[in-house]
């Protein structure tokens, strides 16, 4: 799983059926740092059964564990979905991107307002 931010929506006329109804979520993840011995491929596509709104940052799971989350038995043809949307986190040594209320935002100040 990573924590993530949706950028954008994606629309697709044809499709495999069993994304067929589904909204299709672009994802962000929010530790851009690379590790040279775990590479991630972002962004990600996701499935999302919550109703995630655009710039809220969310959990991504990846695999059976996603399919599963969007009510499946783990053989649907989809690899990541969202499965929580962050109502806040604390994570002492994180960037202080991770609180910008949209990519490229100042983070808001201690007092919740914007930076």
């Amino acid at each position: 799983m990573f924590l993530g931010r949706v950028v954008g929506q994606v629309w697709a006329t044809r499709m495999a059926q069993d994304l067929a109804g589904k909204r299709l979520l672009v994802v962000e993840a929010l530790d851009e740092r690379r590790d040279p011995a775990a590479p991630k491929v972002t962004p990600v596509v996701c499935v999302d059964p919550l109703g995630t709104d655009l710039g809220e940052r969310v959990i991504v799971a990846f695999g059976k564990a996603a399919r599963v989350a969007c009510g499946g038995d783990g053989d649907l043809a989809f690899e990541a979905a969202i499965v929580g949307i962050v109502d806040d986190f604390e994570v002492p040594l994180a960037p202080p991107a991770w609180r910008a209320l949209w990519p490229g935002d100042a983070p808001p100040d201690a007092a919740g307002g914007p930076g």
